[in-house]
Formats: C-alpha cells, sequence, structure tokens
C-alpha cells in the first residue's frame, strides 16, 4: 500500500467504520449443500476456510466491503465490511454496485440472439449494418470481429485515464456516438481478426447495432431479451446520465489526492453496452448460468461464446479463458470507480464464481481482487 496523506475527516470515518464493521470474520458468511448433478461428482467443493479469510479484516485501507457469492456443486456466500464509511451501517449482503465489464455478457446474449433469429450475422460487417459509420480507411470488420476483441477499432473518446483524472468530469456526458466517432477518426490499429485487443470500444459498436438492428433502446432489449427471462430483477441500466445507483446499495470510495473520496455518485454513460450495468451478486449468477447453460445465449450458440479466434488468444466472445489447478475457466472481470466486480466458471457449471468488492483502487487491483475473492472457489 503506497504511503498517502489522510484528512482528518477522512481518517476519521475509516476509524468508525472499522470499529462497526468486523475485523475477525465476516458479517456473513453460510455453506450449503445442494444436490449437484452426477457430472458435477468430481468437482471441490469450495474452500470455504480460504473465503472466510479473504473477508476477514473488511473495512480495511484498500476494502471497504464485499461480496461473494459460490455455486454449482455445493455453495458458500458471505459479506463482509460496511455500507456506508460516513456511519459504518454494516454492508448489504444483496446491495447493488456498478459491474463495469461484466456488462459484456448481457450484449454478447442480445447479440447472439438476435444471430439465432436471422437478423444478424456473424461474418455480416459493420459496414453493410450500420452504413457511414466506420470511413473507407477500414477493411471490413465483422460482427465476431467486435464480440472477440479482433475488430481493430481503437480506443474512443473517454474523459481520462485514471480516477484522478476522471474525477472532475464525473456528470458530464459522453454519448456512444462520440466515444465510437474519436476511435473512427484515429484509424485502425491493425487488419480485423490478425490481433486481439481487450477494449470498450468494440462492445460500444455492438450497442450501436443492437439499436439499428432493432429499432429499440439497448437498456430495453436488455431487460425484456435479458433481465426478465433470468429473474434479473435487481439489475438495470441507468437512465442516460443519471449518476445514481438505484435502490440499496453499498457506497464505493477511491484515494483521490491522498484523500479517501466517495465516488458512488457517477454519470457511467460513455460506458453504456459495455459497462454501465448495475447489479447484484446473485444477478450475476443467473446471468452467467445463462449464457453458459444456454439460456440467455442461445444453446446452439454457446460454443461460439467460449472459442478463442484463433491461437494465442485469451477471449472468446466477452470471456476470458484461464486455468486453475488444472480447471478450465471462464471468466470476466469489470472495474469502475470504487467497484470491482468478477464472474468465473467452469464450461459446465459445476462451479461458478461472484464476487463484488469496493475497492478503493479499482482499477489497478483486478487480478490481486480475483486471486483473494475467486481463486479459492476453484482450488482443489
Amino acid at each position: 500500500m503506497r504511503p498517502r496523506s489522510r484528512t482528518t475527516l477522512v481518517a476519521a470515518s475509516l476509524a468508525l467504520a472499522l470499529a462497526a464493521g468486523p475485523l475477525a470474520a465476516p458479517v456473513f458468511a453460510a455453506s450449503g449443500g445442494r444436490p449437484s448433478p452426477a457430472v458435477c461428482a468430481d468437482t471441490a467443493t469450495p474452500d470455504s476456510q480460504a473465503l472466510s479469510a479473504a473477508l476477514t479484516g473488511i473495512p480495511a485501507d484498500d476494502v471497504t466491503a464485499a461480496l461473494v457469492r459460490v455455486g454449482g456443486k455445493g455453495s458458500w456466500h458471505g459479506a463482509a465490511g460496511v455500507r456506508d464509511l460516513r456511519t459504518g451501517a454494516p454492508v448489504l449482503e444483496r446491495g447493488r454496485f456498478r459491474a463495469g465489464s461484466v456488462t459484456k455478457l448481457v450484449t454478447v446474449s442480445v447479440v447472439l440472439q438476435l444471430v439465432a433469429e436471422g437478423r444478424l450475422d456473424l461474418d455480416g460487417t459493420v459496414q453493410e449494418y450500420l452504413p457511414g459509420l466506420l470511413t473507407d480507411d477500414f477493411e471490413p470488420v465483422t460482427v465476431r470481429q467486435l464480440l472477440t476483441y479482433t475488430s481493430g477499432l481503437q480506443p474512443g473518446a473517454s474523459f481520462g485515464d485514471s480516477t484522478e483524472e476522471m474525477f472532475p468530469h464525473r456528470f458530464e456526458t459522453l454519448t456512444p456516438h462520440e466515444v465510437v466517432a474519436a476511435a473512427v477518426a484515429k484509424g485502425p490499429a491493425y487488419t480485423p481478426g490478425s490481433r486481439q485487443t481487450y477494449g470498450n470500444i468494440h462492445y460500444t459498436v455492438l450497442g450501436l447495432l443492437i439499436e439499428k438492428i432493432t429499432g429499440d433502446r439497448y437498456a430495453h432489449q436488455a431487460q425484456k431479451r435479458v433481465f426478465d427471462p433470468l429473474g434479473m430483477r435487481g439489475s438495470s441500466f441507468p437512465a442516460g446520465p443519471d449518476p445514481r445507483v438505484r435502490g440499496p446499495h453499498n457506497r464505493g470510495y477511491e484515494w483521490i489526492d491522498g484523500e479517501l473520496v466517495d465516488v458512488t455518485e457517477w454519470n457511467m454513460s460513455d460506458r453504456w453496452a459495455a459497462g454501465d450495468l448495475i447489479s447484484t451478486t446473485a444477478d450475476l449468477e443467473r446471468l452467467l448460468k445463462g449464457v453458459l447453460g444456454g439460456r440467455a445465449v442461445p444453446p446452439a450458440l454457446v460454443k461460439e461464446v467460449l472459442t478463442t479466434p484463433f491461437e494465442g488468444a485469451r477471449y472468446g466472445m466477452a470471456l476470458e479463458r484461464f486455468t486453475i489447478d488444472g480447471q478450465e475457466i471462464w471468466g470476466k472481470s469489470g472495474s469502475r470507480p470504487g467497484y470491482a466486480t468478477g464472474v468465473a466458471a467452469t464450461p459446465d457449471l459445476c462451479r461458478t464464481v461472484v464476487f463484488s468488492v469496493n475497492s478503493t483502487d479499482a482499477r489497478s487491483q483486478g487480478l490481486a481482487l480475483a486471486q483473494r475473492f475467486a481463486f479459492p472457489a476453484f482450488t482443489r
């Protein structure tokens, strides 16, 4: 932890929260023995001891609240920390949070439903579906290449690369069209399909594509096609530039210029179809199971989600492939100021995990948070 100066108010707030919150054990932790299908017989049960240890000592300088939910063979869930540093109110296990780039699982679900309906073709091009969006400098960019981060598009407009840079602009608006126009103006970074470069811009264009094909708002299509069928009642997209997290939630904080600042209210509209989702751990578990289990993504297309575009690529569609203790795992992380989120599962759904952490340095702690709050769910 790098040294930081603290104001009297911030120090007092953290001291209050530390006094009110759990220091030796999570606020709530439970394990269960759901009946498991025979195909999951060899799956190790969650390492509940390691998961409980991950929640111990919260709130702290780096994390003010944490929620973890494990499913599949056996189950485990826990929460620790505080809802609000000023009051010391205990953490809300069912609280809502900004899910960041986990949003991409919603977008891939809608796009693949449109493919199954014959309204889109994975090998159809942006130039065909959104004429005039890309300049003549671009070779044909396919829907598949957008989904797998291989489109060659460069990052679009933003308010900065760090929380400190973005914070003064947190109530300003960048529309998806402005974001994409800035990306297009830079020209292609490489020939489509030749490289894989993770970025929001691919899924921002997919959001525009969804709206063009359906003649409807992206958020409404997400509600109708994903949230409602899966029972994701705690999930939503903000109304345009609305900076609030609607419904019960744990507040987010970040260190900015040496002070711990409340960053809960923030206009995230520039992230849109790539990162504007507000959700809960239970809902993201439903989403993950819906994608891999063939409810959100049409069954015949689930294999496409878990197919990397070429040897050496790390991502399929939205999800990244990695290995823990010899197990193939597919996951997605997301971060917004004050909020870090992750989902992961084995392809057969014998083990799933969702975590939401109110990290005070969310943008840079992704791997460390996954190792702490998610990896124990998969260790043998």
